[in-house]
Parts: structure tokens; C-alpha cells; sequence
């Protein structure tokens, strides 16, 4: 992967604008808006997918695959992290002295004149930053917000709006969520993730330490997490509002019934309990709406209607998403990449899918997170009553000697529920046969297994 150049100069007019993986998710939603702005915005992608669509719908010129042809004459570049130093546009760029922005950057130009609320942490960034923007939404403002995932009831993962407040998912995978002048920050959890870039869980904690530095209004953060209490410590002089289920925290969480398809839960604020359900089920995403509530109290919304509002929030893209059904089996797809991810989602799959079988297809992403986190995986795929394992989705990594999906499946005490299927074409066959009326089937990972989806439906239909 390349390494982000923050010295770069970020033009005062961006001109033209040629993203280098424009369909990623966030950067997506950054050419969203710098469209509706009236920029030119050109791109490419190794796919054409949905997102590539609708970004081509709304005008933009993209190419399928990347080639030093590609890049035409634009006036800047965005880039992300996960290119890798050899992408022909990106050198065509440098070469040619076009200014070459991260992601981040460009997101930070965006949002200069705004207040920005910037969700970190290593879990629930997607779904919190969702059920803020469903909130103030929900209250009557008009924020502007570029998320990680599209927002089901918007059909959008970012737009602009005529308030003040600009809500982002801030990504902490390569320190980029120090680039944004956050006014008010929400930090979700911070567990040891990404250790390939910062070597330890200490330098972890320590930036997002810094992040929460540097918010100018408040920082909300979780009372809960170990890694979070941490970070806590290392804040001076700001205005903290805690959420979770411990006992003096800020915004305290209790009588969550997580056992459906809805989770149900109460938060007690200023010595009043607030109570309702979600429409989304799981007791993660209980937690990730008290982290939501705090921002918005913190902003001086009034609570019940605060949580009124959030709670019209129906998920987001990749977040347990039922894409059909067949033969009785339903398939879902899920973004869960960590281990604490998937035993969260296994957690809220379980409670909804009752007496049936839920059969999940792991893709392990990343080879240094699978080497250093094989045995996790293993123990939070074992909720699952079947778990087929992938080969590793490589993304910005090049391949290490001797790590392979089967790290994960080795690792499994009970070696008959799982099946190592390293070929991608053999998959569906093997999940489908696995399955029976009332069950489900869960691909997960952060790589292209959501693509496999189509292929799912069909083998139970045979």
C-alpha cells in the first residue's frame, strides 16, 4: 500500500477531480458530493459496481480497471491508502506534477467550514455515524455527511446539506482522522486493530488519544471498552460524556433485551430513563445508539426526541443485510472483519434466526490480521453452528509465506464444524448443502465475498 504524503498542498480549487478507486466506499461518497458541487470528476475501479453506477449516473467519466490511460488531465488526484506504489495513474500523477491528495484530505477540504462530528474506533464507526445523521435528520437539521457504508433509508453513503454540521466517519487505519479540524469527536471503542501500521496496541491507544485531543467542543466515549478507558485518561482539559453500561457513566445503558429482531434497551441521562426499540437487532448496536445519543445530547438536542430519531434508523449497507431467500434459507451479508465484529454479529444473527442453523462464509482479511488474530477468529466463527473459511483477502498486503485462510480453520476446537474451502467457485456448493429450511446464511469480511452473494441464492435454488 502506498504510505499517505499529508505534506501535500491541498489545492484551494480542486478543478477537475480523478479518483484512483473511486468506488471504494469513502471515496465514493467524497465524489458524490464534489459533483453536486459542479466539479468534473473522472475515476476508476477494478469493478463496476453498484456504487460505480450510481457515481456514473450522477455524471461522472469512470474506467473499469487502471491504466496510465485512465488518468486524462485533471487538476487533482485523490487517492487512498490501499493502492499499491506501482498503480500506473498514480505515477502518471506524481510524474507530471498533478497534486496527489488522500482520501482524508480531500474529505477535510470539504468539511474546513463546517463542524465536524468525526466517529472513530475499530467497531460500529458505520452504524453510529448512520444513527447520528438518521437523528438530526430526525430533528429537522440538514447535516452533510460522507459515511462508510450507504445509509438504508437514504440510499446514500454521504450528501450536502444546508446545516452547519458535517458528520464523518473518520478512519483511524492510517492515522488520517488526526487531518480533520473535528469539533466534536465519537470514539466507538478502540480495540488493538491495524497493528500492521502502528506496531503496537500502545501507539494505537496513543492516536487515538490524539484525535480526541483535538476536538474542540467534546469528546463522547465509551465507559465500557478497556482500550477506550484508556485513551480516556490520556484526555486533559475537555468536555467528556462517557456512554455505556457502567455504573457513572454519562449516559448509562441498561435493561437491553437483544433476544430478537429488534433490540430493546433504556438510557438513563440527567436522572431520566429513556426506553425504545431499535429496528435493528443486537446488543452492539444498543451500544452504538447510546454513543449517537451522547453526541446528540451533547449538542443540546433534547433526549427523548434524540432517541426517538435514532431510532428510526434501519441499518446500513453490509451491516446483517438480508439479500434474499431460497429453498427457506435466507442469505445475509456482513462487513465484520474483526474478531469482536464477528462475535457481535454471530451474537445478533443467532437471536433472529431462532431454532434454525446459521451457517457463516468467512473471508479473513488482510494477511497480517489473520496471522496475528487466527485464533480469535476461530473461537468467535465456533458461535456459528457452520463456518466456512475463505482464503485471505489480500487487499494492500503483499502474500505471507505460510498464511492462508487455513490458519483460521485449523484453529477451531471442533473440527467438524468448519470447512476450508479455498477455492471460490467450490463455496456456494458447500454452503448450500449445508443448509435447510429456517437456517441462514452469513458471508462476511471486508474483502468481495458480498459478491458471492448471487452465486449463494443460486446453488439452493439447485
Amino acid at each position: 500500500m502506498i504510505k499517505p504524503d499529508f505534506t501535500q498542498h491541498v489545492p484551494e480549487e480542486l478543478g477537475t477531480v480523478h479518483f484512483v478507486g473511486i468506488g471504494g466506499s469513502g471515496m465514493s461518497g467524497i465524489a458524490r458530493i464534489l459533483l453536486g458541487m459542479g466539479h468534473k470528476v473522472t475515476g476508476s475501479d477494478l469493478r463496476d459496481t453498484d456504487a460505480v453506477a450510481t457515481l456514473r449516473e450522477l455524471g461522472a467519466e469512470i474506467f473499469i480497471g487502471h491504466d496510465a490511460a485512465h488518468l486524462g488531465n485533471p487538476d487533482t488526484v485523490v487517492v487512498t491508502s490501499a493502492l499499491w506504489p506501482t498503480n500506473p495513474e498514480y505515477l502518471l500523477a506524481k510524474e507530471r506534477g498533478i497534486p496527489v491528495i488522500h482520501r482524508s484530505q480531500a474529505l477535510a477540504y470539504l468539511t474546513s467550514k463546517r463542524r465536524v462530528i468525526a466517529v472513530a474506533g475499530a467497531h460500529g464507526k458505520t452504524t453510529s455515524t448512520g444513527m447520528i445523521i438518521t437523528g438530526l435528520l430526525g430533528l429537522g437539521e440538514d447535516p452533510s455527511f460522507v459515511n462508510g457504508g450507504v445509509i438504508a433509508s437514504l440510499n446514500a453513503s454521504s450528501a450536502s446539506g444546508s446545516g452547519d454540521l458535517f458528520v464523518i466517519e473518520a478512519d483511524e487505519s492510517d492515522g488520517s482522522f488526526l487531518h480533520y479540524d473535528t469539533a466534536i469527536a465519537l470514539i466507538t471503542n478502540v480495540d488493538a486493530d491495524h497493528l500492521d501500521h502502528y506496531g503496537s496496541e500502545a501507539a494505537f491507544e496513543a492516536e487515538f488519544g490524539r484525535f480526541a485531543q483535538g476536538a474542540k467542543e467534546f469528546v463522547a466515549i465509551s465507559s465500557d471498552d478497556p482500550g477506550a478507558l484508556r485513551v480516556t485518561q490520556l484526555i486533559q482539559d475537555k468536555r467528556i460524556i462517557s456512554f455505556g453500561r457502567a455504573s457513572g457513566s454519562t449516559v448509562q445503558l441498561i435493561d437491553v433485551d437483544a433476544s430478537g429482531a429488534r433490540v430493546s434497551f433504556a438510557l438513563v441521562y440527567e436522572g431520566a430513563t429513556y426506553r425504545t426499540d431499535l429496528n435493528v437487532p443486537g446488543e452492539h448496536n444498543a451500544i452504538n445508539a447510546a454513543g449517537a445519543f451522547a453526541v446528540l445530547v451533547g449538542l443540546g438536542y433534547d433526549p427523548a426526541k434524540s432517541l426517538a430519531s435514532i431510532s428510526e434508523f434501519g441499518g446500513t449497507e453490509r451491516r446483517f443485510q438480508l439479500h434474499g431467500e431460497q429453498r427457506g434459507v435466507k442469505v445475509y451479508d456482513d462487513f465484520a472483519h474483526h474478531p469482536t465484529e464477528v462475535s457481535a454479529a454471530i451474537k445478533a444473527a443467532r437471536a433472529v434466526v431462532g431454532d434454525g442453523k446459521l451457517i457463516t462464509v468467512f473471508q479473513p482479511h488482510l494477511y497480517s490480521r489473520t496471522r496475528i488474530m487466527a485464533k480469535d477468529f476461530a473461537e468467535a466463527l465456533s458461535a456459528s453452528d457452520e463456518v466456512v473459511v475463505l482464503d485471505i483477502y489480500a487487499a494492500r498486503e503483499d502474500p505471507e509465506p505460510g498464511v492462508t485462510g487455513a490458519l483460521v480453520s485449523d484453529a477451531f476446537k471442533n473440527q467438524s464444524q468448519v470447512h476450508y474451502v479455498p477455492v471460490w467457485d467450490d463455496v456456494p456448493a458447500v454452503a448450500a448443502q449445508l443448509a435447510g429450511e429456517g437456517d441462514f446464511i452469513m458471508t462476511m469480511g471486508c474483502g468481495d465475498i458480498y459478491r458471492m452473494v448471487p452465486a449463494l441464492l443460486e446453488a439452493l435454488e439447485n
